[in-house]
């Protein structure tokens, strides 16, 4: 897979992508993820990328020319290209699985007051992280590219495996663990994981899971 993820702050992703399963993918040969700096598509002395909005209002809007030339610059064919925006589709698990599945893809990061309306006919999808508001959307671009990253054959080490039971892939938040020891400060594992009867453990799960789910986020049951 091939990501290319485009910012006024690129910096910001150093650390991220040299470290943990991402690292640990591009390494593999996994994926290639390259980071293109929007002020590189300006075409003043300044670099400038933002501008005042039209009517009047708060802050400074991304203007169309740096974007539509970043973006026309690496997609291709099949590209899905994602604007990381407030006003889009929740990101969850099932967006995660089915990008990992795409041979390429391009992060758009937002920044100031948002962006130009005609810059939206680029993205092929507009995904939020949460109904909250940060200063860009590199963070969220990092934190989807985690999800979509460790999600790739070969990455996690137990495989498939690895993935299958943790939290949403089934509907349901995933189920408590322990490890050892057996009683820590008076506080124990249960019987049934200690028991050996895998089957007995398993059904335990599902209901802890199912229980959990009920309590916590009753509107994944939705």
């Amino acid at each position: 897979m091939k990501i290319d993820i485009i910012s006024v702050q690129p910096r910001m992703f150093e650390g991220f992508l040299g470290e943990s399963i991402v690292a640990r993918a591009r390494k593999k040969g996994a994926c290639e993820i390259f980071i293109r700096n929007l002020r590189d598509f300006a075409h003043d002395k300044h670099r400038k990328v933002d501008d005042k909005p039209y009517g009047g209002g708060p802050g400074m809007l991304m203007m169309c020319a740096p974007w539509f030339e970043a973006v026309e610059s690496v997609a291709r064919p099949g590209t899905r290209v994602i604007m990381t925006t407030p006003a889009g589709k929740k990101f969850t698990q099932r967006d995660a699985e089915a990008l990992s599945r795409c041979d390429h893809l391009v992060f758009m990061c937002g920044h100031y007051e948002g962006f130009d309306e005609r810059i939206r006919t680029l993205a092929t999808d507009e995904f939020s992280i949460g109904d909250f508001v940060m200063t860009g959307g590199e963070i969220a671009a990092a934190a989807m590219v985690d999800s979509v990253v460790r999600l790739l054959p070969g990455v996690l080490g137990g495989g498939i495996a690895a993935t299958k039971s943790e939290s949403f892939n089934s509907g349901l938040l995933e189920a408590p663990q322990w490890t050892h020891p057996a009683e820590f400060r008076g506080m124990k594992v249960p019987e049934v994981l200690l028991s050996g009867d895998h089957a007995k453990a398993e059904a335990w799960r599902q209901a802890a899971a199912l229980s959990r789910t009920e309590k916590r986020r009753p509107d994944l049951l939705s």
